[in-house]
């Protein structure tokens, strides 16, 4: 929905929180799932929709284009519309091993492009006139894939050639899309700092320009503009807040240096405190580890911060005394306390109180992706009921009234 705020942006749910890679499955759970959603949070007005487009349901509709005409046709029907697409998890996302496969095909690869121009294309066909549209993306690659500056180089040059593909589509279709791509703990780029020292040394610099110009046959200027129009950042804040970052910090540091942030997810991890290694809360946050999800782990000791691939790396370290954890596994933006741990609530209320009072960015999307993995007592309600009570919340945060 578009919020009546400084920069009106728009607010939505990202429905990767619903099983379905097939296009069947993953319409049905539109109908199903997202005018429920509607009715508890914007019964009259437009509500935007955040899709999850799989590889497979994207292949699907490049063969159907009237099936995309349809659910443009059906989302105007049902006063939704759909302005961003999470083309992050390619692959199968519910009910099976995901882990670090989440990252592939990563952007050494060829069905990454063309996944994601698939996915420009099914937007820029869905987006209502004057909505501009963003696609977010995996942050290169899983760090250990990425081992030279070259490698580097090669992820970005992939990156641009999609870059081109949206700028033909705007200038084919009049449709503004944007790329998107997500810093994520353990990728190649995690951090605010990386992230823009990656977008200087290889997405903006001198010779991925002038590949870019090549691209579209645009002159230096004009291809330094339509990159930063084309390729920005997708703002997640479990992840910000895993990295132990200022939430006004960051939004701040992208914007001095010209990136662009295209979509922010509105998400919350863990902040976990133990007193030490009898501390009964271990125990508590073994619970919380499971076979689908990576869920990497920050710790903030006195000599700086360790990093932990996954939970029972950290649960199984040996660190004497105290000890601040912060985990990425995205819990109910709403619940600030789980038993003995907090969610990293307070860092998304800044950012949002940030973002009312000078927009950080025009999309705005919940995605809370591990509902069904969270230890029972956490999801003891409707997932419908619950995703509107996060929208209700972040309403609430942003002094929106409905």
């Amino acid at each position: 929905m578009k919020l009546p705020i400084t920069g009106e942006p728009h607010l939505t749910y990202c429905t990767n929180i619903h099983a379905g890679e097939t296009w069947g499955e993953i319409r049905r759970n539109v109908v199903e799932h997202v005018l429920a959603v509607k009715a508890r949070v914007a019964r009259e007005g437009a509500f935007g929709v955040g899709l999850r487009l799989s590889g497979q349901a994207a292949e699907e509709l490049a063969l159907r284009p009237d099936e995309v005409i349809a659910f443009r046709d059906w989302l105007r029907a049902h006063d939704a519309y759909v302005f961003t697409i999470n083309g992050f998890p390619y692959g199968p996302f519910h009910g099976t091993r995901v882990k670090e496969a989440v990252y592939l095909p990563d952007w050494f690869d060829e069905e990454r492009v063309r996944y994601t121009e698939r996915l420009g294309e099914i937007l820029a066909a869905l987006l209502p006139e004057g909505v501009t549209g963003s696609v977010s993306t995996v942050p290169g690659a899983f760090r250990p894939r990425v081992p030279s500056s070259a490698d580097a180089a090669q992820m970005a040059n992939n990156m641009l050639r999609v870059a081109a593909s949206f700028h033909a589509l705007h200038a084919s279709t009049g449709k503004m899309v944007r790329l998107a791509a997500e810093p994520e703990p353990f990728c190649h780029f995690e951090t605010t700092d990386e992230t823009i020292r990656y977008f200087q040394e290889h997405v903006l610099s001198r010779d991925a320009l002038a590949r870019f110009g090549t691209m579209t046959r645009l002159g230096p200027s004009e291809a330094e503009a339509a990159v930063r129009q084309h390729v920005g950042v997708c703002f997640d804040a479990c992840h910000m807040a895993v990295e132990f970052e200022d939430p006004r910090v960051g939004p701040q540091q992208f914007a001095d240096a010209g990136i662009g942030i295209y979509k922010v997810q509105l998400s919350a991890g863990l902040d976990v405190q133990l007193s030490g290694e009898a501390d009964p809360a271990k125990l508590a946050l073994a619970r919380f580890v499971d076979d689908t999800y990576l869920h990497q782990v920050v710790e903030r000791g006195e000599t700086g911060l360790i990093r932990y691939l996954d939970l029972p790396e950290a649960l199984e370290a040996k660190v004497p005394g105290a000890r601040h954890l912060r985990v990425h596994f995205h819990v109910p933006i709403f619940r600030e306390a789980l038993g003995p741990f907090r969610n990293t609530q307070a860092y998304l209320r800044e950012l949002l109180l940030l973002q009312r009072e000078q927009p950080v960015s025009a999309h705005l999307e919940v995605e809370t992706y591990t509902w069904d993995v969270l230890p029972p007592e956490y999801r003891n309600e409707h997932v419908d009921e619950a995703v509107a009570r996060e929208l209700l919340w972040v309403l609430g945060v942003l002094d929106v009234r409905r």
